[in-house]
Order: structure tokens, then sequence, then C-alpha cells
């Protein structure tokens, strides 16, 4: 099982995700696609993604605008996984 996070850690890991939001335990970001199926097409590749990692986002989809939420519920907190999945999506969205 994945271990928390330090306050230290995400602190660190922060400064390396300038889009990405701290919200308690969970990480946010919002994305803005070109349109709808753009944004259905990022959801498609970050549903890809997740599910090869095995470690999943909550995802709101509003016309084309997109919410990511990560957090490693289990654990009650944010961990190295976390990290990698917003990194990840970056690595998606950056793509769009």
């Amino acid at each position: 099982m994945p271990e928390k996070l330090t306050e230290d850690q995400l602190t660190s890991h922060l400064a390396r995700l300038p889009q990405w939001r701290r919200d308690g335990d969970t990480l946010r970001r919002t994305v803005q696609a070109r349109d709808f199926p753009a944004a259905i097409a990022v959801v498609d590749e970050v549903a890809r993604v997740a599910e090869e990692m095995d470690h999943h986002p909550d995802i709101d989809i509003r016309w084309r605008t997109l919410h990511f939420a990560v957090s490693t519920h289990s654990v009650g907190g944010l961990t190295e996984l976390d990290i990698q999945l917003a990194q990840r999506i970056d690595a998606v969205t950056d793509n769009e």
C-alpha cells in the first residue's frame, strides 16, 4: 500500500505541478478542451492511463471543461501515485 506524502514532499511535488492545486487530501486541475468531442477524447486517454496505473481520478465533464481530482482514498491522503497520475494527466492534456 502506498504511503501518504509528508507536507514537505507535497510542497516539493506541487512546485513541479503548477496547474494543480491542493484541496485538503485531493489534487485538482481544470482543463479547457477546444470542444466537447475533444474533451471526451481527453477523458478516453486519461481513462486508458488510469487503468494502466490501476489508480483512477474523479472526472467531472461540463461541455468542454474537465475537472480532475486525484487522491488515494485507501490511505486517506495524497501519495506518490497521485503525483504520478497528475503528471500523466498533464502529459495527456498538454497534447490536447
